[in-house]
């Protein structure tokens, strides 16, 4: 990991800087993509999963006699850990529920806020080297507690072309049946356009690696929303001197081992901790079995000090992580000043592990900085808002000569006649 000493403003945009492709170098394959998967359909789907997967598919459907198979090899302390993670997570999400707003703006004059499902939506769930069975999860429990009435599943297949018996297990636990083995932008491109095997959706849901992020931002032009731009996993870890460096160096190698384009950083406030971490981390991560992509993922990470606290606050800031681990003695007046991350764990026995599978919080969380502009999944991620207004004829009589005055003002005729026809047949009453 790269080391820098008390870095200048200045310097700070260098060293937040990701290492993604940008999606002007991938939009043209995106596109490709799209526009073969409108034309040739399920085809196409299989094609690219040859291409991009190296397997070779006659039918990507899952059908029942798979998932049962899968669900009696998944060995039971898995399926036991899987439940109560799934407990966890339906918890916090059902606790986010709202209720209906109505108010009586003024008399005559009723204003109401209402929240539907979302009707169909799609879950990406990453394969590839690690089958992240978590991430089912993540999306499928609040698009329950939701009420959306289709949840469409794809991931990518593995080199025999079946998707792994965990995922199969984790999304049928969560109710889910429309199941594809199809990855990559392919996937995104199925789901967005419908083909005749995969239903087009409303939304999509789920991380990826650089591909299936610009993909999914080339969805957004077909009438499709995503969740967030979601790619390569980022942590920052901010610790002084009570902070345990094995603890903390666990933590940097959490993220490191998802892939090699991760991003970690430690910004400590303790001159020892880096030594201290850097030591832990040669030990822990030489039993690793990712240990490759790991040390690959450190070649983009960096540790920071700073002599002072507010320096470090104002850096944490300025990134804006992923995920952002706190390890500070006064770590209540640090995390209450946090403007930007995705999802903060705080204090020694809080690892960001926690949040990736069982706490009950959600991991599908904006990288890239785009924790400024977006929350993590949530509840509300699977809910639309509409509202309604109801007028009585004593309510337009007050409202309507404010409203003709704004609309004249704004030389909008019929909208002020859309008023005043109503007012004078009240006045001829």
């Amino acid at each position: 990991m790269q080391r820098y000493i008390n870095p200048s403003p200045e310097q700070w945009k260098v060293l937040t800087q990701r290492g993604s492709a940008s999606y002007s170098s991938l939009e043209p394959l995106a596109k490709e993509v799209f526009n073969n998967v409108a034309q040739y359909g399920d085809q196409a789907l299989m094609t690219y999963t040859e291409k991009f997967d190296n397997v070779k598919l006659e039918n990507f459907s899952v059908v029942a006699e798979e998932i049962e198979l899968a669900k009696s090899r998944v060995p039971e302390r898995l399926k036991l850990a899987i439940q109560k993670a799934k407990d966890n997570i339906h918890r916090f999400h059902t606790a986010q529920k709202t209720e209906e707003v109505k108010v009586e703006i003024q008399k005559g004059i009723n204003c109401w806020q209402k929240k539907l499902p979302i009707e169909k939506v799609g879950l990406y769930i990453p394969g590839g080297s690690a089958a992240l069975f978590s991430t089912i999860l993540m999306l499928a429990v609040p698009a329950q507690v939701a009420g959306c009435s289709k949840v469409v599943l794809c991931s990518p297949p593995d080199c025999k072309g079946e998707l792994p018996d965990v995922i199969l297990y984790t999304a049928d636990l969560c109710g889910i049946d429309t199941i594809f083995k199809v990855g990559g932008m392919q996937a995104i491109a199925g789901m967005t356009l419908g083909t005749a095997t995969i239903p087009k959706v409303d939304k999509l849901f789920g991380p990826g690696n650089q591909y299936v992020t610009v993909a999914k931002q080339l969805a957004t032009q077909y009438q499709v929303s995503i969740d967030m731009p979601a790619g390569p996993s980022e942590l920052m870890v901010v610790a002084d001197a009570t902070a345990n460096a094995a603890f903390v160096a666990s933590d940097l190698l959490s993220q490191a081992e998802h892939g090699p384009d991760s991003q970690v950083l430690l910004v400590t406030t303790d001159r020892d901790m880096i030594e201290r971490v850097d030591a832990q981390v040669g030990v822990q991560i030489s039993v690793l079995e990712r240990k490759e992509t790991a040390l690959k993922a450190l070649g983009n990470s960096k540790i920071i000090y700073f002599d002072k606290e507010a320096d470090a606050l104002a850096f944490t800031n300025f990134y804006g992580a992923e995920h952002l681990i706190v390890c500070l003695k006064n770590e209540d007046e640090f995390v209450n000043q946090i403007k930007h991350a995705g999802s903060v764990f705080i204090g020694n026995y809080t690892p960001e592990s926690a949040g990736d599978y069982a706490s009950g919080t959600n991991h599908t969380l904006p990288t890239n900085g785009y924790v400024r502009q977006y929350s993590g999944v949530n509840l509300d991620s699977f809910l639309k808002a509409i509202t309604y207004q109801k007028i009585t004829a004593q309510g337009l009589q007050d409202l309507g000569p404010v409203i003709e005055e704004m609309a004249t003002a704004e030389g909008l005729q019929a909208h002020k006649n859309a008023v005043s026809v109503r007012l004078k047949m009240l006045d001829d009453e």
